[in-house]
């Protein structure tokens, strides 16, 4: 248990996480960036480095990965840690089912951060599901500070009932800030030992359906586990003649406690607050349903503890339309929720407005000048694409599927079975970053030369994981902490998988670029055939640990020449370049340009141009 100090501070919620995985103890942290869990790892690491601690620190290079290396930890004794975001849960699903099984020696706590919304995801999808179908506990904090404490007693569950605990924040919880008490952090490593066991760490089917029954009776132990249990948040309103009451759990808790005082219903409207929606407590279902005769369930995303409290007659949420099954419940549609259920008239709350630009590449970025030239050298293609910044090609009309981590290369090949036999078979354009690549595209791509698939893989390295905040990738040459590590080289990778026409170029040399990709797109249509991959290499502007310019500069200016026809910023989209509503004529905004010079090549009327090379026409 952690010994609390005087000291606070205000910290991030996914810093919360990180502190208080250290302050019990944790000895070994793997991730794989995925907003918005992302900070977790670098604060670990962090701290790590500031307290000169003994651990293991690492951006594994995918999730399955990284849960494997931290669930061998736990296996030997240590207290782990692995965290992800809920659709990298998906990624190392099969190791969670199987670890459920066998358990832990060492506590080990699985953080998995929904996206309710989404806000950078591709789906909504709700952890605490696939913690019922792995079997188990799934603990669901409130705020940063509760999710600090939470870290403990998912350690202190781990090991008393010998299973992985998730601990399941969301993005308010992971992005938001609160002043946290500090507790001291352990400077030992703790005892390793790897007690060898066949039947339980190399378990067979027969000895799994020994350790499934094992399961379900931690399940139930869990289920009646003291210090998880509900507590009421407010008890002076904990009168005999209550007939109604509100279940809340995750930030749901959070935003009900405040409204209910704001209201005026604080000691009119029992509140409980559930910390481990599954497997829910037994006793207090049964409670519940025995005292009250309306019970209002709010969480968030799907309806775990109302299914779980099972009485459609009593108690009312998500399963029962009273509570929104489709995105984020904002404090605004909690207090809607809230007089709906309390028989009160609910105060006309005008929509949010939602105008505003668009998301769009930052100004610069080479995966611009990629999708820019992908157009020019297959301009009647398709585009499959993936999960990563590159997925803004959208904009500018050079992706036309993103699926999931890894899937541009499958689909790629899926969209060239079905069209093969076409006299005019369209050109089959693949996009993916640097560490989607390493992440799940290597499969894909081997499966794709042995299939002979024809198609053009562009992997857009910037060098970086850019997306989640520049982490590194395998080919980066430094870990977590910043510790030195081998870099590996994509375009050896590439050739290993057997692709036979792998070349590497700047985007932003792009005339060259173009030239290039028209190359790759012959060759994945002749007779040699087979995958041609493009490696567009350029670092990421904003990356902080690329050393020196990414590029020489080239400071541009539109001539007079320009009639404002638009097509730079339609074709193009660099915010850099824009046109007034009362304007003729593009302009430069110097605050954003980073002068790369690639729109020199962009414009049809060869309007911009190189400032010092104006030839003495005006330019701006």
């Amino acid at each position: 248990m952690r010994e609390k100090t005087l000291e606070t501070e205000l910290m991030l919620g996914n810093a919360a996480m990180a502190r208080g995985l250290l302050e019990n103890g944790c000895r070994m942290a793997t991730a794989y960036p995925g907003t918005p869990s992302s900070e977790i790892l670098s604060s670990i690491a962090a701290l790590k480095n500031a307290e000169g601690l003994d651990m293991h620190v690492q951006w594994a290079v995918n999730e399955k990965v990284a849960f494997e290396i931290a669930y061998a930890g736990a296996m030997s004794g240590l207290r782990t840690a692995v965290a992800m975001k809920q659709v990298g849960l998906n990624v190392a699903s099969d190791p969670l089912m199987s670890a459920a099984y066998m358990g832990v020696k060492g506590g080990f706590v699985v953080i998995s951060a929904d996206d309710p919304g989404p806000h950078s995801s591709q789906t909504e999808q709700d952890s605490r599901l696939m913690a019922m179908t792995a079997k188990i506990p799934v603990l669901d904090p409130a705020s940063p500070s509760q999710a600090l404490e939470m870290t403990g007693l998912a350690y202190e569950m781990s090991e008393a009932f010998r299973t992985p605990v998730m601990l399941r924040p969301t993005t308010r919880i992971c992005h938001s800030r609160q002043n946290v008490a500090l507790g001291a952090i352990p400077a030992e490593k703790g005892a390793v030992a790897f007690d060898k066991d066949p039947t339980r760490w190399a378990a067979t089917p027969r000895f799994r359906f020994r350790l499934h029954g094992e399961l379900e009776d931690k399940l139930a132990a869990i289920a009646a586990h003291g210090p998880t249990s509900p507590m009421l948040l407010n008890p002076a309103a904990d009168a005999a003649d209550r007939k109604m009451a509100v279940v809340v759990s995750g930030v749901a808790a959070a935003h009900a406690s405040e409204l209910l005082r704001n209201m005026g219903l604080w000691k009119e409207l029992p509140l409980y607050q559930v910390r481990q929606p599954f497997p829910l407590h037994k006793a207090f279902v049964a409670r519940m349903l025995d005292r009250y005769e309306a019970i209002l369930v709010i969480e968030e995303t799907v309806g775990v503890i109302e299914m779980q409290m099972a009485d459609r007659c009593k108690v009312r949420g998500k399963l029962t339309g009273h509570v929104d099954r489709v995105g984020e419940l904002l404090p605004e549609r909690i207090g809607e929720i809230l007089d709906e259920f309390a028989g009160r008239p609910s105060p006309s709350i005008p929509p949010l407005s939602t105008a505003g630009r668009r998301p769009t590449l930052c100004a610069g970025c080479p995966h611009r000048a990629s999708f820019f030239a992908i157009k020019k050298a297959a301009p009647k293609g398709i585009y499959t694409s993936d999960i990563g910044c590159y997925t803004l090609g959208l904009n500018l009309d050079a992706v036309d599927t993103v699926l999931c981590m890894g899937a541009a290369i499958s689909q790629a090949a899926g969209f060239y079975h079905v069209h093969k036999a076409l006299e005019k078979r369209p050109d089959i354009v693949a996009t993916m970053g640097d560490s989607t690549f390493f992440h799940a595209g290597v499969p894909a791509l081997i499966d794709a030369v042995v299939q002979n698939v024809r198609f053009v893989l562009v992997i857009l390295d910037n060098r970086t994981t850019a997306m989640t905040g520049n982490q590194p990738t395998p080919a980066s040459g430094f870990g977590a902490s910043g510790e030195p590590l081998v870099s590996l080289d994509i375009e050896t990778l590439v050739r290993g998988c057997g692709v036979v026409f792998c070349e590497t170029a700047d985007p932003y040399h792009i005339d060259a670029f173009i030239a290039l990709l028209k190359q790759a797109v012959v060759h994945s249509r002749g007779d040699g055939g087979g995958p041609a991959v493009v490696i567009a290499r350029h670092p990421c502007l904003i990356d902080r640990h690329h050393k020196g310019p990414a590029h020489e500069s080239a400071r541009v200016a539109i001539t007079d020449d320009c009639d404002g026809c638009g097509f730079c910023i339609k074709h193009f989209e660099c915010p850099a370049l824009y046109l007034g509503e009362t304007e003729e004529q593009v302009r430069v905004d110097r605050a954003l340009c980073s002068e790369c010079g690639v729109c020199i090549s962009v414009c049809p009327k060869g309007s911009i141009v190189i400032a010092a090379t104006a030839n003495g026409k005006e330019v701006r």
